[in-house]
């Protein structure tokens, strides 16, 4: 293989996963020697193409604080997100107010909604537009810094704003889950503004496709027994599901 092909693969390796450590990038390349995987990295980081850190590498999206860039993540795992959107906009009840966070699989929820009576709280401009096509929604966007990776607000005014009111259910979007951290991110800011969406909702609801199971990221945002309930596709495993059990949350 090339050198131009390899550094080429090792790239989209890692702006796939976000972050990888160096086993993984020896298991993407076994007939290649460490030391030229270390001076493939090296090079990739001069060119900013990934971020190479103790241990491994990062995707650019993923080291300045957001995963990944939203664009990316739209065109990941499509037919997942769309069950997971339409099992969760099942879920949402007229009269309610509900705060829908940001993310790819969130903005596939405001996609699957129907029109009706509802106040409709987000950080997300792409969840705001799909809500623009509604008459009966009456939506606001919460302010704060954009985050122009994630096309969302976050920072110390939006935390302001959400712990200010009350919400019937928040639908959260989250990087990773694993059984000893719980539920985690890829930015600070992002994870205390999560944090506060838990505190401040009656019914929280955590959209998650099921390769995010067992994906660890950088930020904590809760435990599994803060959350009501996880809405995911066909395939979370068994030892997923009996967790959920035992702490009482619901699994669609």
């Amino acid at each position: 293989m090339a050198m131009t092909e390899r550094r080429s693969l090792l790239v989209d390796f890692v702006n796939r996963e976000g972050s990888v450590t160096f086993s993984q990038i020896k298991e993407l390349f076994p007939d290649v020697s460490e030391m030229t995987l270390r001076t493939d990295l090296k090079a990739l980081d001069q060119q900013r193409q990934i971020i190479r850190v103790h241990g491994g590498a990062k995707s650019v999206g993923f080291a300045v604080g957001t995963d990944d860039l939203l664009a990316r993540r739209t065109g990941r795992r499509s037919a997942e997100k769309t069950q997971i959107a339409q099992k969760a906009a099942a879920l949402i009840t007229p009269g309610h107010t509900i705060f829908i966070d940001s993310g790819s699989t969130t903005t596939a929820l405001a996609a699957a909604m129907e029109d009706m009576e509802l106040l409709v709280f987000t950080n997300s401009l792409t969840v705001a537009s799909e809500l623009a096509r509604f008459e009966r929604v009456m939506a606001f966007v919460v302010g704060g810094r954009l985050n122009r990776y994630s096309m969302s607000t976050t920072g110390a005014r939006a935390i302001d704003a959400v712990r200010s009111m009350k919400f019937d259910q928040v639908f959260l979007g989250v990087t990773g889950y694993q059984r000893r951290e719980g539920f985690s991110c890829g930015s600070d800011d992002e994870a205390f503004f999560k944090q506060a969406l838990v505190e401040r909702s009656h019914e929280s609801i955590v959209l998650m496709d099921s390769s995010k199971e067992g994906r660890p990221s950088t930020f904590k945002i809760c435990e599994l027994r803060d959350i009501d309930a996880v809405v995911s596709d066909d395939g979370l495993s068994a030892d997923f599901v009996s967790s959920c059990s035992e702490q009482g949350v619901t699994v669609l």
